[in-house]
Formats: C-alpha cells, sequence, structure tokens
C-alpha cells in the first residue's frame, strides 16, 4: 500500500490547498457582473424624449471620430500599444454604430453622417502630429470625450422610458467604460487635465448612509461566508486525506509485522 500513500497522499494534499487557495481569492475580489442585455426588449415602446434623441445622435457621432481616429493610431503611432488600442476602440465603435444606426431606424431618428465641428478638430490635430506627441493627443482627447458621455449614458438608461433607447444605452455604457480601460492602459493619460466632479448639492441623509452601510455589511458577509465553507471543505479534505494515509500506513505496517511472524 505504500504506492497508495506516496500517489495520493500528496495529491489530496494539493486538492485541499487549491480550495484554500479559491475560498481566499473569492473573498479578496468578488467576481463582476456584466449587465443582462437580453433581458431587456427591444420594440421601440415607450415614450421617446428629446435627450433619448440626443443621446442615439451622441453614440453616432462618437463613431464617426473615433474610428478615423483608431486608424490613424495604427498608422501613425510608433508605440505598439497605443496601435492596438486604437485598433480596438475603432473596431468597437464600429459595432456601436451598427447599434446605433438599428436603434434610430427603428425609432426614425435622423443620424448625421459627418462628425461635428469640435470633432473635426480633433481629427485635424492628430493629422498634424506624429509620434510621441500623436500619441498624447490621440489618448487624451478619447479619454475626455468618453469622460464627459459616460455620465449621459447613465442618465439615460436610468431614466428613459423607451425600450430601444434604454438597450442601446447600456450597451454604449459598457463599450465606453472598456473604452476608457482601454486608453487609461496607455499609461500616458494626463488625468490632472479631466475635469472634476461637482461637489454634492446635499449630503445624504443619515437613513441612506445607514441603509448603504448595511448593503455593503451584507454583500461583505455573503462573500466571507462563501470563503469559509470553501475553506471548511478544505480542511476537511486535507484532514480526511491525512486521516486515510495514515490509516492505511498503520494497516500496512500491522501486516508486514505478522508477516513477520
Amino acid at each position: 500500500m505504500l504506492w497508495w500513500r506516496r500517489v495520493w497522499g500528496p495529491l489530496i494534499v494539493s486538492a485541499g490547498l487549491v480550495l484554500m487557495q479559491s475560498a481566499v481569492a473569492q473573498a479578496a475580489a468578488p467576481t463582476v457582473p456584466v449587465p443582462p442585455g437580453d433581458l431587456i426588449p427591444d420594440t421601440a415602446t415607450g415614450d421617446l424624449t428629446d435627450a433619448d434623441i440626443d443621446l442615439v445622435v451622441k453614440v453616432r457621432l462618437a463613431g464617426l471620430w473615433e474610428i478615423p481616429a483608431g486608424e490613424m493610431a495604427q498608422e501613425k503611432s510608433e508605440n505598439p500599444k497605443i496601435q492596438k488600442i486604437g485598433k480596438e476602440i475603432a473596431a468597437q465603435h464600429g459595432e456601436l454604430d451598427k447599434l446605433a444606426r438599428a436603434a434610430a431606424k427603428k425609432l426614425e431618428i435622423k443620424l448625421p453622417n459627418d462628425p461635428n465641428k469640435d470633432q473635426q478638430g480633433w481629427l485635424d490635430e492628430m493629422a498634424d502630429a506624429e509620434g510621441e506627441e500623436f500619441d498624447q493627443i490621440y489618448i487624451d482627447r478619447l479619454r475626455a470625450a468618453h469622460g464627459k458621455i459616460f455620465p449621459a449614458i447613465a442618465t439615460i438608461r436610468a431614466s428613459t422610458r423607451n425600450d430601444t433607447v434604454r438597450l442601446l444605452a447600456q450597451q454604449a455604457n459598457q463599450f465606453v467604460a472598456t473604452h476608457m480601460t482601454l486608453l487609461e492602459s496607455s499609461d500616458i493619460v494626463d488625468f490632472e487635465a479631466l475635469p472634476t466632479a461637482p461637489n454634492p448639492s446635499a449630503a445624504p441623509s443619515k437613513a441612506a448612509n445607514s441603509q448603504a452601510l448595511n448593503n455593503v455589511a451584507d454583500t461583505q458577509s455573503i462573500q466571507t461566508n462563501r470563503g469559509l465553507i470553501i475553506a471548511m471543505i478544505a480542511v476537511i479534505v486535507i484532514g480526511g486525506g491525512f486521516l486515510a494515509w495514515r490509516t492505511l500506513g498503520s494497516s500496512s505496517r500491522s501486516s508486514r509485522r505478522r508477516a513477520r511472524y
């Protein structure tokens, strides 16, 4: 039975250690959920406001300048990281633009076919720049633009009565969050130049603060309990394996003693 001890003993201990590491990872880094967009209907049902229309137009406008900007990044930048960021953002805006045009068609919204004056100015600025200067302009202009549209998308997502606009806002929100992260991965974003958030107009009530703290505590408690359960299973696996190992070892030694007599 020595082969059993030599092979299965370490395997049982390893399995327990893996479970314990999983428990620690779950407690430290909970999974971030992705909003299930397929649960939102797309029937153009609900009142359509001027703000809703403006969002659809802005999503279209974003693609009209960020796609050519991404193409310039691939051609003009000497930095492989910037080239990759430009390629990814341009490709993703191509997909987002399809979603915006489909929503506009369903809602009978007229869309522009050219960038606006500011966007064209940014493209001209990039066209005149080279090397590291181009990289800085490309990253900063796109990061600032995404920072402006991000809260606008959130407002429409939270308030629109129209399901098609709601779906587009949710999709756009995920694209924009990804693009900001990609741009920031360049490590050259000038965060000091970004506008600061306005001061809160009023402090939240004590009841709201208390409820928020309770929600955080409940979430942390669930995550901690899940980690403890996995840790307990790991301990049981290790303990059971060790006991079986010792028992089989003792049986093997007893058998050898009986064989000698």
